[in-house]
């Protein structure tokens, strides 16, 4: 969350405050009232004010802020684990500082702002969508999103199979949506055959190549920009 945000929450809550301490000042003024004349204020009566007064006085622990949509170095969790494969990095689900300096190398060679944090941009380029709420103190992505290929995936995989995942290439040696060689699929983490894998899986560790490598491993249908 931008600081602007954060201090534009905090004042919103803090004039949120304000209107529940004079609605409860008011409330107990009448009760007061009441009980000097020898009234007597029903359970329900103060059961209500104190159910008001309850939030003032555990303050911060019932306000809940907006989950943030940037995944930031001391962050845990599954949108973790799916940012370090794609960055081809071991999936611990803890953004350590050397997650921060890939994800800083992978902005640095896609033209991205360096700042080491993914936000929607970044998370879109490594093939996932914008993280969403989920990690402790983060988002993270739902299943069907972070296998989602980015646009410069979609394109590569246009061109190397038509989108197809069980494509093989006619002398058996490239397969797969990214026509991946055996190879170069295990260097990714993929066991057996690519073209056997889920599209899911595939889209994966494609993102995570190209994370690596950026598009040098698709020399034509890399071409364009990634």
């Amino acid at each position: 969350m931008s600081q602007e945000v954060q201090r534009a929450f905090q004042a919103s809550l803090e004039r949120s405050r304000s209107r529940r301490r004079a609605a409860l000042a008011r409330r107990m003024a009448v009760l007061r009232r009441r009980r000097r004349r020898g009234g007597s204020a029903s359970f329900a009566v103060v059961g209500a004010l104190l159910a008001l007064g309850a939030p003032l006085a555990l303050g911060q622990t019932t306000a809940q802020a907006p989950a943030p949509a940037t995944l930031t170095k001391g962050a845990a969790g599954d949108a973790v684990s799916a940012l370090q494969t794609a960055l081809g990095l071991p999936a611990t689900g803890r953004f350590t500082a050397a997650t921060a300096r890939a994800v800083r190398r992978y902005q640095r060679a896609h033209g991205l702002t360096v700042d080491g944090i993914v936000g929607p941009q970044t998370a879109g380029s490594l093939g996932l969508a914008a993280p969403l709420k989920g990690a402790t103190g983060t988002a993270t992505p739902s299943a069907s999103a972070a296998s989602a290929p980015s646009g410069t995936l979609a394109r590569i995989a246009q061109c190397e199979s038509g989108g197809d995942p069980t494509a093989i290439s006619s002398d058996g040696q490239y397969r797969g949506k990214y026509q991946f060689t055996r190879a170069t699929w295990r260097r990714m983490g993929g066991t057996d055959d690519p073209a056997a894998a889920p599209e899911a899986e595939q889209d994966q560790r494609a993102a995570a190549l190209l994370a690596q490598a950026g598009t040098s491993p698709w020399p034509v249908c890399g071409q364009g920009g990634s």
